[in-house]
């Protein structure tokens, strides 16, 4: 017993201190892409091209979709250099589907729930998760936030096991035809008021499956969603930096970097 203790106090304090401060992350790690236009020749079409889930538009100017996008860097190795590049700015949540497409950048960052949600869900949010047709990387970072590493539930937030007791679901996956009764169902059961939340592009657009009869591409169709955390799958900091900014437990200091 005595070494177990003496153990535990050399390990020290292992959970992170986001979000004042940012946890130490990977050196391959990809955040928001930056975009300059200018870099590119006239007429040039191949990062559009190139790109497996048609997140790039160059008519009007060059334009990303963050919601479709699978950070793949396709793009970043068919364009000339700087013309797309990923940053390790893991910031990504937004409130609004329109906001995601990417021209210059810049990303409107989602802000906190509307007053009336926030006076009754602000305190603590408690979230039924939706696995709809998901290849499971965007549940396995999702349940990252469960473990000692980010102890999510030190900010109000847990996950539960039943709609009924739930203040909103979180969804994940392509959310394929037989899913969508039962998506519906566990919406419905949630107790109003509620918030919805698309985590990674299948659930945001269809990810790579959009366009198929057998998925739909996106749950904005389905369901009202109050948030949008894109990402293939995203990183655990960027899903909890987007549950913060939800609560409006985000301090100023979280958005230093």
């Amino acid at each position: 017993m005595l070494q177990i203790l003496r153990t535990r106090l050399n390990q020290g304090h292992r959970t992170t201190k986001f979000p004042l401060e940012l946890p130490v992350l990977p050196q391959r790690f990809r955040g928001r892409p930056e975009i300059d236009g200018t870099k590119c020749p006239e007429g040039c079409r191949e990062c559009a091209d190139a790109c497996p889930t048609e997140a790039i538009a160059v008519s009007g100017g060059l334009s990303l979709d963050l919601g479709k996008c699978l950070f793949c860097t396709a793009c970043v190795d068919a364009c000339p250099p700087g013309a797309i590049q990923y940053t390790t700015d893991y910031r990504l949540a937004v409130n609004r589907r329109k906001d995601m497409v990417l021209s210059t950048g810049d990303l409107k960052l989602a802000e906190r729930m509307r007053d009336d949600l926030h006076r009754i869900l602000g305190r603590a949010l408690r979230l039924r998760e939706v696995c709809a047709g998901s290849c499971n990387a965007c549940d396995l970072d999702t349940n990252v936030l469960n473990t000692v590493g980010w102890d999510l539930s030190r900010f109000g937030i847990q996950f539960v096991a039943s709609p009924r007791h739930a203040d909103g679901l979180l969804v994940t996956g392509a959310i394929p035809r037989n899913m969508r009764h039962a998506l519906i169902e566990t919406y419905e059961a949630v107790p109003a008021p509620k918030v919805v939340i698309a985590l990674g592009a299948c659930a945001i657009s269809g990810g790579p499956f959009a366009g198929s009869p057998e998925v739909n591409n996106g749950l904005g169709d389905l369901l009202p969603v109050d948030l949008y955390i894109p990402g293939c799958p995203p990183h655990p900091v960027t899903i909890l930096d987007g549950l913060l900014r939800l609560i409006g437990k985000m301090p100023s200091a979280g958005d230093a970097r």
